[in-house]
Parts: C-alpha cells; structure tokens; sequence
C-alpha cells in the first residue's frame, strides 16, 4: 500500500485514530510517573487534550487539510491540561501553521508539519529540557523529514517518524537521570509517541474509527518580566504603561508580514517590562515606555489598533504621595455593574480548601490540582465570568502553570499568572494582594509573599523506588517538602512527625496544618499539644481541608 497524496478525509480518521490510541494507553502512560504519588496524570491529560482537539475535527465539514489543522490546534489550545497538555497544543500548533495553506499534503509538506510542530514547541518553553516529550517530538520530527527525502509515501515517512520516535522514547533515561533511577522512560514523550502510533495505523488502513458520534466528553510565552511598581519618582525609568491590540492586516494603509521576532526586538529598545502575544490574528503588547505613541505607530505597520491603553505611572505615584485614589476610577465604575478593578481565580481540591480560598476574596475557584488538572477553556470560562479591569490567576499546582498562562495569552483583560505550585502558596500569596494597588505592585507583592513559605505534604506510595537516596516501598508514607521526598516510613504518624520537624526552624513563626479527607482530627490535635509545649513561639493553626491525595499538608512561615 502506497499514499502518495494525504485528503482531508484521511486526515480526520488520522487524527481521531490517534486520539482513540491515547485514550486507550492512558493509564499506562500515568503509572511512568516519575514520583511514586498517587497522582499520575500525565496520560490523563494528554488524553483530555487531544480528546478535546479531536472533537473539533469531528464537528468539521472541511475538506481542506491545512483548515482542518486549524480546527485541530484550536481545539487542542481550548482542551489543554497539565504542562504536557499544553506542550501538546504548542506542537500541533506548529504542525498547524507549516501545512496551512494546503488543501492536501504530499511525503514532503506532511513531514514538514511534524518539523514545524517541534519549532513552536521549544519556542513555547521557557527552559526546554532534553529526555523528555520535546526530545521525542524532534528526534522523530527529523527522522520523518530525512524519509521525505527519499520516498514520496507518505505511510513510509509516517514509519520513520514512528520508529525514531520509539528510539528516542527509550533513549530519554539516558538524558535525564532520574528516569534512569526509577526506571521508567518519559511520560510525555509516550503519550506523544501514542499518538504517532495511531496515526500511522489509520494510514494503513489497520484501525476503523467513526466520525458521526462524539468522543468522550472530558474534556509558551510565559511571562516572565521583573515589574516593580513605581513608589518614587526615582524608581521610574520609563513613565507609561502601554498596553495595545492589533488586529493584525486591517489596516489598508500596511502590507507588512509581520515578524514576531523583529517586532519584538524593536519594542524591547523602547522600553521594560515588555510581554508581546501574538497568534495569526492578533497581536497584544505590554511595556513600560517613554513614547507611547512609538508603540503605536509600530503596532500599525502590522494592522489595525482595536485596543489602547495607557497609564502615566508618576502620575500614579503622585496619587499614591498625596494619599487618595483617581477620582476617575471611582466615578466611571458605577455599582450596579458590579465591575470592579480586580478578579481573581484559583485552583483547590477539598470544599475545605476552596472555602478558604473563596474566603480571602477569590472570585472563581475551579475544582482541581493533583488529579485532574482545569484545562485552558476552564480558565478562559471562569475567566469570562468575572467583570474587572485587572484579572490574577492561582494556579496553586506546577502541573497548571502552562494552561494559565495560555488562557492569559488569550484574554482580553490584562491578566497576571502568579505562579503559586502548591496550595500554601497560593493561600500565602493572597495575603500581598492589595485591590487598591496596581497590578505591577501586587505582582511583586504576591511573589514576595508566596517566597515565604515553605510546603509541606504527606501522601502514601504507590510503587517501590528510590529517588535521591530515599528508599520506598509501596504503601510506605512520604513527607515531600516544597516538592521534593524527603522521607518515608511505613507509619503516617511518624511520616508526619519527621516532615514537620525538617520544615520548622528557628526562623518559623506560623505553621497551618490542613487536614485532608483521608486525614486524622484526633491526632492533629495530639501532635498540636506537643509541639505547642516544644515551642510556645510558634503558631499554629488547623484548618479542615478535606483535600484529596494528601493526607496533610502543611504550610511554614
């Protein structure tokens, strides 16, 4: 059997072959998880992801290959979960733009897609690390295109990216030394190569999938600038926040192809705290500069301004010297809207935790963490629920950095991620928010306040391993430490005494203890009276949070 040119019919039983693939070996890809905790979800995510990009292309009536791509890498976006969710997503994003023109695809442009997709990956992390689903991804990308090289068929270039691909899956140990030491291969890239597997079985005709009934229902610019707020004239280098959209080619007077990379470098000239989004339609800037209108014009050779926005940062420091607010923010925000400067989200698990959360003024809790991780659409709809000037997102989970800061790329509120991990974090963090200040200033705020705290958490095994000289046997009791193992033993009591006693030291003055649905009230309270007569200098609070998982978390300052 030889395919020498790829219809869009193919090309949607490619892609729901793929995604039923994933969906079947999803478990399996979970239980690689490098850490012994019961919250593996690597193939949980990436499943829900490309279940999520797959239903787009079901719902689809084009014949169009490169639009079809387009559907997929929207869907994909929406769907996205978890960090490998959202790697994922930038990959068939990439794979999208190379092929986008194209109404069909030979050998060379469908192996040029795989290329394209590794590109807009390793540009969407900020620190790529190789043995992982980047490394898959390129290795096999590379293999595809050397095939497309000697051969117009299109399955054999589909073989070569599916047999480099298994190669370099078993290669990642080598390259990351803790898969070495538990003995798994990469997660990601699995679930990556999965995908590849089922594709390469629907163009040779070996697996049937439907296209009229719907899959399962489940459904990397990060912003990484330094802001200060201004709180002297002296601390203000560049005097106006500058915040612009442009609807890229709408703007009869320009015919420019616009560069991200040159547009980019040019406004980084013109001042600081530049973050610069961008997709095929719409370009939005943030940066701190003397000349707005600078920004402005720049932004029009590339298209039409649809939205301006700019803030005279001393002026904001006299109001701050002279003590009272913009008379003009109170009067132009009338009650009965009901908008107000700033909307804040977070994530939590246990109705202990989101309680709390909603307690300190969190406008929109979404329901996750460990085991099942908001998607970017989930963002974007708790997003679209709150009316604010300013949106703040508590990811209070690594695992949900990624698909925040995707959502913030696509809102049209100014919108800042701070990237809490754990929930302590986050609950600490919301303690240097200050609604009446601007943005900037609880950035920092928040980041100050986040960096003081230490976590603490006590789960149990799932597996026997060992990782950084600690030796674990299934069932055993680990306390991890700002996510790290530090010990483990057969009895949670013990567990929770030694984890708690590497967190406190001289310098602690508060330690809150959340209590999760598998955890013990009675010997909370034991353990409280005796570390109250230890050190009376300490504080302690307990709070019921019913969180799943983890049987205690633990929270230092």
């Amino acid at each position: 059997m030889k395919l020498e040119t790829l219809q869009s019919s193919k090309f949607k039983e490619m892609i729901l072959a793929g995604s039923e693939k994933l969906e079947s070996r999803a478990d399996h890809i979970n239980a690689l998880n490098v850490f012994p905790v019961p919250d593996g979800d690597t193939g949980t995510n990436m499943k829900m992801t490309f279940s999520s990009g797959a239903n787009y292309v079901r719902q689809s009536n084009t014949h169009h290959v490169g639009e079809l791509s387009e559907t997929l890498a929207k869907g994909l976006l929406m769907g996205a979960r978890g960090n490998s969710g959202v790697i994922l997503s930038q990959i068939f994003r990439g794979f999208s733009k190379a092929i986008a023109k194209h109404q069909a695809l030979n050998a060379e442009q469908f192996a040029a897609a795989f290329v394209g997709g590794v590109e807009s990956a390793y540009k969407a992390v900020m620190k790529p690390v190789e043995g992982t689903i980047l490394t898959v991804a390129r290795e096999s990308a590379l293999a595809g295109e050397q095939m497309a090289k000697q051969s117009t068929d299109i399955i054999e270039v589909m073989e070569a990216i599916v047999a480099e691909g298994e190669a370099s899956l078993e290669r990642t140990p080598d390259l990351l030394p803790v898969l070495k030491q538990v003995g798994v291969v990469d997660s990601g890239g699995k679930g990556l190569l999965t995908i590849y597997e089922g594709f390469l079985a629907s163009l040779k005709g070996e697996t049937a999938v439907t296209t009229e009934t719907p899959l399962s229902s489940e459904s990397h610019a990060a912003f990484d600038e330094e802001n200060e707020h201004p709180i002297s004239m002296e601390d203000i280098t560049f005097g106006y926040c500058t915040e612009i959209m442009v609807r890229i080619g709408e703007n009869p007077s320009t015919n420019q192809i616009f560069d991200y990379d040159g547009f980019r470098n040019t406004l980084n000239e013109l001042g600081d705290s530049l973050l610069v989004v961008a997709d095929d339609e719409i370009i939005k800037v943030h940066v701190h500069t003397e000349d707005p209108g600078q920004v402005m014009r720049l932004g029009q050779e590339y298209g039409e301004l649809i939205k301006i926005k700019v803030d005279n940062m001393r002026e904001q420091v006299r109001e701050l010297e002279a003590g009272h607010t913009d008379a003009s923010d109170q009067t132009t925000q009338p009650p009965v809207t009901e908008h107000k400067k700033y909307g804040l989200i977070s994530v939590a698990a246990g109705p202990g935790m989101i309680d709390l959360l909603k307690d300190m003024g969190v406008d929109q809790v979404l329901e996750g963490g460990q085991t099942m991780n908001p998607s970017t659409q989930d963002f974007v709809d708790a997003m679209e629920k709150i009316s604010a000037d300013h949106l703040i997102i508590l990811p209070n989970n690594k695992n949900i950095v990624m698909a925040a800061e995707q959502a913030a790329s696509v809102s049209d509120v100014p919108t800042l991620v701070i990237k809490t991990t754990t929930l302590p974090e986050g609950i600490t963090a919301m303690l240097g928010f200050n609604p009446e200040e601007t943005l900037d200033y609880n950035e920092e705020s928040m980041n100050e306040m986040m960096a003081t705290v230490t976590t603490g958490q006590v789960t149990y095994a799932i597996r026997d391993t060992e990782i950084d000289g600690v030796n674990i046997k299934k069932d055993d009791y680990m306390g991890l430490i700002d996510g790290k193992i530090a010990l483990s033993t057969p009895n949670i009591e013990e567990t929770v005494r030694q984890t708690l006693s590497q967190m406190i030291d001289n310098d602690i003055e508060i330690v809150t203890i959340y209590v999760g649905e598998d955890g013990d009230q009675s010997f909370i309270e034991t353990l409280v009276e005796e570390m109250m007569d230890e050190n009376e200098m300490i504080d302690i609070e307990v709070v019921q949070g019913d969180q799943p998982v983890y049987h205690y978390i633990f929270s230092a300052e």
